[in-house]
């Protein structure tokens, strides 16, 4: 992945279906995600741990940036790596409680398993 400076930039993993369902926004979209600090790869969340999926509605501000407008890309049955630099993912602040460094990039592992 070239150097990301401010965004969220998508590595496709496994393409979806020809036609797949797309979300729109405002959609309640259910991944299975894996979170990985970027600069250590140490991993901080993962949907996988506890087998219980993760739903949000897309786009309205619900997740971080890098969610909202990496995922509106994603198709049902696509699993991809959304590579999110620190302004859309948690900031100057990081997010402690999981272990994330202040102005951290984050890479999420994410498969969409439903639309709704």
């Amino acid at each position: 992945v070239s150097s990301l400076i401010m965004g969220v930039e998508k590595e496709l993993i496994t393409a979806a279906p020809a036609g797949a369902k797309m979300p729109a926004k405002g959609s309640k979209i259910t991944v299975h995600c894996t979170g990985f600090v970027a600069d250590t790869g140490k991993k901080f969340w993962s949907t996988h741990d506890t087998n219980t999926p993760f739903s949000f509605q897309v786009g309205l501000g619900q997740v971080i940036k890098g969610w909202d407008e990496g995922m509106l890309t994603m198709a049902l049955g696509e699993r991809a790596k959304l590579h999110c630099s620190s302004d859309y993912a948690y900031g100057a602040g990081g997010f402690p409680a999981w272990g994330i460094p202040p102005s951290a990039a984050l890479i999420f592992d994410v498969e969409v398993i439903r639309i709704e």
